[in-house]
């Protein structure tokens, strides 16, 4: 039985201090006050003198409200019902269904034991080019979206969501807007994907301290399902929301401020939450998409500037497009050999005749004369954009290469492109006109 203490020393906020003994951080508590019971998490101790967020907010707490501490962190309940649930931040149904209690687990644990890790070795075929050509996300990689506000980063990532060879989605909202939030909820139920997948959204109008729990609760529930042999995909956005609720709390407790007001211990939150990527030995993955937003597209914002630290590439969203440059998946290597033989010719050659393309576009906008080379990188340019780049360009992998080479024979000879001779003989497209210009380059 847990003591009930009578007396809230400090309300600051939604933030009330209590003195009490024997409890531990992170620690769930009922606050009974005139208007109710709701639930509040320890987010601060100090000798004796516990701070708590009260998930509902301080509004009608009293003095003499009653606490009552429960011994134990949040926790969220596991089973196969969450596929096609809707959840609050805090794990209640949002979706009107019925609320599940069985197996309950706590959230915000550590994360896995690096004996029990492997090394990434299976890619995440998405079936959008610019990732899964040029920059392969693979499982158990931990990766952010870098974008700015006003770019299509919830569309991006509700396409990953229908499209991407995985068994269970979990898809963590925080401070979204309730038109995102239907949209997640509607795209994937229209398309027949929300059956495996599981949301926890929190929106802008709900308590602070929800949007605190979405990643943990989010990564919870993945980690049970790949302990059960699942291959998982967490999608979260915004990562900016969680580090600005960071921020706001921490204000609220006067903790001294860091870069930008940030709490000093910023890194070691984002990190806590994107180490729970891993690709278990005998078990299944848990890869991590999050999205970040830039303020003013600063990528030395803290929040991007600390994330870049911590995760395995980045991918860049800029006027609506996943840039080339910029955009790395630093572990793409892995797979890359094992997709098909071309993967990585295709990728380095395409890219670097894109460079030489951004190059002669500023030529043409200086005025140079344009020479019979800069005419075929703008031709090849203008395709790269349009066929490959184009987010609602939607092929496998295999056709997006084979549509990779179609591009550079319409616009290149095989000589131009540097690509070796053997390369040139098994793959590229044959045709009357080319079949001589194939044998000049290959002898």
């Amino acid at each position: 039985m847990h003591k009930i203490y009578h007396r809230i020393d400090k309300i600051a906020g939604n933030v009330i201090t209590v003195e009490a003994t024997n409890v531990s951080y992170r620690e769930l508590a009922q606050v009974t006050s005139r208007q109710g019971t709701s639930l509040a998490q320890v987010i601060r101790l100090d000798g004796d003198h516990v701070s708590l967020q009260v998930f509902a907010g301080s509004r009608g707490i009293a003095t003499d409200a009653q606490v009552r501490f429960l011994g134990h962190p949040m926790q969220t309940a596991f089973s196969e019902a969450l596929l096609g649930r809707v959840f609050t931040g805090s794990g209640t149904p949002r979706d009107k269904g019925p609320p599940i209690a069985e197996n309950m687990i706590n959230i915000g644990g550590p994360s896995v034991n690096p004996a029990k890790r492997i090394i990434p070795r299976r890619m995440v075929r998405t079936g959008i080019p610019m990732i899964d050509v040029f920059n392969t996300l693979v499982e158990s990689q931990k990766l952010p979206v870098f974008s700015v506000a006003g770019e299509p980063y919830n569309p991006l990532l509700a396409r990953i969501a229908l499209q991407a060879e995985v068994d269970v989605i979990v898809l963590g909202g925080m401070g979204l807007k309730h038109d995102d939030y239907l949209f997640f909820r509607d795209y994937l139920e229209e398309h027949g994907a929300l059956a495996r997948a599981v949301m926890f959204v929190h929106t802008a109008a709900d308590p602070t301290v929800e949007c605190l729990m979405v990643p943990d609760i989010s990564l919870a529930v993945a980690e049970q399902f790949a302990l059960q042999n699942k291959r998982v995909l967490v999608l979260l956005t915004d990562m900016t929301n969680f580090a600005d609720s960071l921020k706001e709390i921490a204000i609220t407790m006067e903790q001294i401020p860091s870069n930008r007001g940030y709490p000093g211990d910023l890194y070691s939150q984002l990190a806590a939450r994107y180490e729970k990527a891993v690709d278990f030995d005998t078990a299944g993955s848990i890869t991590v998409l999050a999205v970040t937003t830039m303020p003013g597209d600063d990528v030395t914002h803290p929040v991007p500037d600390n994330t870049g630290y911590i995760t395995e590439g980045q991918f860049y969203l800029r006027n609506g497009r996943i840039e080339p440059f910029g955009s790395l998946s630093r572990l793409k290597q892995l797979v890359n050999n094992k997709t098909r033989e071309d993967h990585r010719t295709i990728m380095n050659t395409m890219i670097q005749l894109y460079a030489g393309y951004k190059e002669t576009l500023e030529k043409q906008a200086m005025g140079f004369r344009m020479s019979n080379w800069d005419r075929k990188l703008l031709k090849y340019g203008e395709r790269f954009e349009k066929e490959l780049m184009d987010l609602t360009v939607n092929i496998p992998l295999e056709e997006a290469l084979d549509l990779g080479w179609r591009i550079l024979a319409d616009c290149f000879e095989p000589a131009e492109t540097g690509i070796p001779s053997k390369f040139i003989e098994k793959f590229w497209p044959k045709t009357a006109k080319t079949q001589e210009a194939v044998e000049a380059a290959t002898k």
